[in-house]
């Protein structure tokens, strides 16, 4: 199982507070990669702008989506945000695209990667998805380019 970072404490127990059920390991670790794949903050508000309707799916998408799956060995972080793009582009889940683009490139999917995904994209899954996922990334990446400094390995020094 990959090892979630640890993200902004603070921000992860503010998120967790607003949780009912956040007993289980598996929540704890869907919420640290979570955390870590699309940002403490943008957790943190998810949970706290979270009503009667939508709790109780931020806590299954976490414990199970995020805890379940995303934990899991095979796959890296910017593999499984390449194909999770992939999959909201052929569905067509452009607000959902937006979520995942924020993750790919915090997991290092490059900007300049974006326009090959799309051409993949419109090849398998055709034009009318690719052309709304294009305009998902564009609208999305000027706040985000703000926002996101991708994870860089360290380098060990001599």
């Amino acid at each position: 199982m990959p090892k979630p970072k640890t993200p902004a404490p603070e921000a992860l127990k503010r998120a967790a507070k607003v949780a009912k059920n956040h007993r289980s390991a598996a929540f704890q670790e869907g919420l640290a990669i979570r955390s870590q794949v699309l940002g403490p903050d943008y957790v943190q508000r998810a949970f706290e702008g979270a009503d009667e309707l939508s709790l109780p799916f931020q806590e299954l998408a976490t414990e199970f989506a995020w805890g379940s799956v995303w934990t899991r060995e095979g796959l890296t972080l910017r593999e499984r945000s390449l194909m999770t793009m992939a999959m909201c582009i052929a569905l067509n889940r452009p607000r959902e695209l937006q979520i995942h683009l924020r993750g790919a490139l915090r997991n290092g999917v490059a900007p300049e990667l974006l326009p090959e995904i799309l051409l993949q994209a419109f090849l398998y899954c055709g034009g009318p998805a690719t052309i709304d996922a294009m305009h998902a990334i564009r609208e999305a990446m000027p706040d985000l380019q703000k926002d996101i400094k991708p994870a860089k390995k360290r380098r060990k020094t001599a």
